[in-house]
């Protein structure tokens, strides 16, 4: 039997919800690309039910239970008393979100002395130090695709927050006025600009569909080049690498992953050679930018706004000084966890669970780390391209 340690963000503040805002959630089948939805041989919850919180436990504590297998779920992550550190040293299996992240550093993971997998309930997996993983053999799998629409929703509405100057509005009203003067000296239309992605997989190529609409200049740049149909169709102008594509844009939205390559990319030198007034939506990870750049572009102007739901380390400080800067509209870490969303990566955590338990193979879209090297995904995303 396997010990399995399942890290979750707390309840509601008012406890698990007694009811949902909805019946129900559409039916969908296959992703964008054709993948199939998660496949587990069965489900624990209703869709649309807050599964992502401890209460919920992602709908596997009732199951792995009842095959014997002892559970814990928690909260607790941080400190040297963290339940996460009491509960790491015999863990077979160690599951967490990206909202909420257990921290697999070297450190940890050196104590892990029977750690076998590290499951990602969403995607995005580096908060497990991945060249540790691979070191100790260590499985990493991640649901891959369950949450990209979700993300790329979140990051259309940032950037059309951002631009029309969305959030100051909606406090006027709150507030009880209504001078429209005040309301719109940082307004503009989202028509005509150039709009930037870095890194086209799958979330970045949902928000070029999605903005293609509002007759904006596309851009992006990746490193593997769209096909030329999609390029066409969608109007895009690729760009060989960041700094090409910065220069070029009034709107960035960025969607790589974390690495040492782009650990701290947005920071002063880069910043400084977007156009005067640009955004940046920012859904990817927050340690991509430069926390103390962003502010200070804010700050001079050289940014009109900075948003995004990713920040470092998570959960943010109440000091964080992305919380206090001007003209930005974050949010915690949410873009991926819609009551939607987490139907499907919940589902998909099971499917992992099912066949890591069963001895049988992970999906290789599921998989980053496996047998000592970068496998699936992994290799798609996070080992050094030739």
């Amino acid at each position: 039997m396997a010990k399995v340690l399942i890290v979750l963000y707390p309840d509601p503040e008012a406890g698990h919800p007694p009811a949902y805002a909805r019946d129900s959630l559409p039916v969908i089948e296959r992703y964008p690309n054709g993948q199939t939805l998660p496949t587990p041989s069965a489900i624990d919850f209703t869709p649309g039910e807050l599964l992502g919180s401890v209460s919920g436990g992602l709908g596997l504590v009732k199951w792995l239970e009842s095959l014997g297998h002892d559970v814990v779920v928690t909260d607790s992550k941080d400190g040297a008393d963290s339940v996460l550190d009491r509960e790491l040293a015999d863990a077979d299996v160690v599951i967490s979100q990206p909202f909420w992240p257990a921290y697999l550093t070297p450190e940890r993971l050196a104590k892990a002395e029977k750690l076998q997998i590290a499951i990602t309930a969403g995607i995005g997996s580096d908060h497990v130090d991945l060249p540790a993983a691979i070191e100790k053999g260590i499985t990493v799998a991640e649901v891959t695709y369950c949450n990209s629409i979700s993300v790329a929703e979140h990051t259309v509405m940032q950037v059309l927050a951002l631009v029309r100057d969305y959030i100051p509005q909606y406090q006027i009203v709150v507030d009880g006025g209504w001078n429209i003067a005040d309301a719109v000296t940082r307004s503009y239309d989202l028509e005509g600009m150039d709009v930037g992605v870095f890194a086209a997989g799958r979330i970045g190529r949902a928000v070029l569909e999605r903005l293609a609409p509002f007759d904006v200049r596309l851009h992006y740049t990746d490193r593997y080049r769209l096909p030329a149909e999609v390029e066409e169709t969608l109007g895009l102008t690729f760009h060989e690498d960041i700094q090409s594509l910065v220069k070029n844009v009034d709107v960035l939205t960025v969607h790589a992953p974390l690495t040492a390559e782009t650990h701290g990319l947005l920071d002063d030198e880069l910043l400084s050679t977007m156009r005067r007034g640009s955004y940046i939506v920012n859904p990817a990870r927050g340690a991509i930018a430069d926390q103390d750049a962003i502010v200070r572009a804010l700050e001079s102007g050289q940014l009109a706004g900075y948003a995004g739901d990713v920040w470092y380390p998570q959960p943010a400080p109440a000091d964080h000084p992305w919380r206090t800067m001007p003209h930005h509209g974050m949010t915690p870490h949410t873009s991926g966890t819609t009551l939607t969303a987490q139907a499907r990566y919940a589902a998909g955590t099971r499917e992992i669970l099912e066949n890591f338990l069963s001895g049988q193979p992970i999906r290789p879209e599921y998989l980053i780390v496996e047998g000592g090297a970068y496998a699936g995904t992994g290799a798609h995303s996070y080992a050094k391209k030739d």
